[in-house]
């Protein structure tokens, strides 16, 4: 007796959702939100955070231009593998490079790059382990957005100010983006 095999339906393929600016801009507080929102929706989401891939992938790594060019590579390489198995994929990152930050969008399907900004001085407001102060003086060399460049995107497929919206706006807008209703 032989067994006959069903195909399985295609998948589609996933997309990436690439949240990036200044520390303590709201990158991470939104990607979690619309996580739990497209959990919700009972989507295949993940969600890749800079820190924790830095932490458990990329340990060892400085914060070298090349150091930092490399994290973003790797976290491209995982969002690219869950996205063409039909996953949303959701990261967290800094990405402060542009040419590098672009370099790895462009090979990511269905990319919508999210630059979520809030000016200095409200990042080092929000910022509880007071990075930017130590930054700003001088005891944190290679520290983003103050020693260190943050190139901002120069078109990217949606600005979220979180210096002037919610968390609940901005997910809605995120949303919209993905053909979602909110």
């Amino acid at each position: 007796m032989s067994a006959t095999l069903t195909p399985r339906p295609a998948q589609k393929t996933g997309r990436v959702v690439w949240f990036t600016g200044l520390s303590g801009a709201g990158k991470s507080t939104l990607a979690a939100a619309l996580y739990e929102e497209l959990r919700a929706r009972d989507l295949p989401v993940e969600l890749l955070d800079g820190d924790a891939v830095r932490e458990n992938l990329s340990k060892g790594l400085g914060f070298s231009r090349e150091d930092r060019d490399t994290n973003v590579r790797r976290i491209a390489f995982v969002a690219g593998l869950l996205a063409r198995h039909g996953v949303t994929v959701l990261v967290s990152a800094i990405s402060p490079y542009a040419d590098t930050r672009r370099e790895v969008l462009d090979t990511l399907p269905g990319t919508i790059e999210v630059f979520v900004d809030a000016p200095l001085e409200v990042v080092t407001k929000r910022d509880v382990k007071g990075l930017y102060l130590k930054a700003l003086a001088g005891e944190i060399p290679h520290f983003t957005g103050v020693s260190d460049p943050y190139e901002a995107p120069s078109s990217p497929d949606l600005h979220l100010r979180t210096d002037q919206i919610s968390v609940q706006d901005g997910v809605k807008e995120l949303l919209a983006k993905l053909g979602l209703n909110a």
